[in-house]
């Protein structure tokens, strides 16, 4: 077994040097993530650099899903991933980060590490030794995010590794997921109960989550579908679309026509996960 997850005297005489470790094994809220980051990328060692050959592949972040975060509670973001290398390898960190250059302190806009170093499962291959890895990213948004709502959006996999010799490698994009604000809707129908052909108004709001406040506020200028399921069905259809105004409050209305639950149903963005309201049941006489 060629792989260690902890910085450890390896067999012989080689040891990892400690001053160059980037210091993975942190909480995800550690203030220290990104400089960690910076250090290990900002060695020199490109992605399949020579001096380094190790390389990773097949990156999955929270079994290929969205990550979606409220105002308080903490998240557990499982990542698995492969690496291969000729020698061996004595060490691999992970992290995820946003930005556009993971070297540069002034283009990381923000990065998370891992629970504990990537615990990795070697099998002999030809030409070299190939890992099974995972790890853990347990994220607090309070803590995490509290700077502000703009790191909602895309980031990415940076994976790390050490060598038998501490020669490092790196690749800073291996996997992407998006961590999102997540959403909330409510639907009130009135009046119940109506008669048939009367007038149905539909109320509610969209809010989500402001990671910055620690608290939910209302989503300007979203569309949100208005839909309804007859009473012994378990299809919603789609009825209208309507934006909600600008401090998040929705309106539509339509004709009753049968018993059923009317509800709305927002579908997401690229930085707010997606929401559907409870269904409110009209009766119609």
């Amino acid at each position: 077994m060629r792989m260690h997850t902890t910085t450890a005297v390896l067999s012989g005489a080689l040891v990892l040097p400690a001053l160059v470790l980037p210091g993975a094994a942190q909480a995800a809220e550690r203030p220290g993530t990104a400089p960690d980051l910076r250090a290990f990328a900002s060695q020199g060692v490109r992605p399949n650099d020579a001096l380094g050959g190790t390389t990773f592949k097949d990156g999955v972040v929270n079994n290929g899903k969205d990550v979606v975060l409220g105002v308080t509670g903490k998240k557990a973001v499982p990542v698995t991933f492969t690496a291969f290398d000729e020698e061996g390898l004595a060490l691999t960190v992970a992290f995820l980060w946003q930005g556009t250059d993971s070297s540069s302190t002034d283009t990381i806009t923000g990065a998370l590490g891992t629970d504990d170093n990537p615990v990795c499962t070697e099998t002999t291959v030809e030409g070299g030794y190939s890992y099974s890895c995972k790890t853990v990213f347990t994220i607090d948004p309070a803590v995490a995010f509290k700077d502000g709502n703009g790191t909602a959006g895309t980031w990415k996999l940076f994976l790390g590794a050490y060598d038998l010799y501490a020669n490092a490698s790196y690749n800073d994009d291996v996997a992407r997921t998006k961590i999102k604000r997540a959403a909330a809707l409510t639907a009130n129908a009135a009046p119940e109960p109506v008669k048939k052909g009367r007038t149905i108004t539909v109320t509610g709001k969209l809010t989500r989550a402001n990671w910055t406040t620690g608290k939910y506020a209302g989503y300007a200028n979203q569309p949100v579908q208005l839909q309804f399921r007859k009473k012994g069905s378990n299809t919603y259809t789609t009825l209208k679309t309507v934006n909600t105004s600008s401090t998040g409050t929705l309106k539509a209305t339509t004709k009753a026509v049968s018993d059923g639950y009317y509800r709305f149903a927002f579908a997401g963005t690229t930085t707010t996960g997606s929401t559907t309201a409870p269904g409110d049941f009209v009766d119609v006489r």
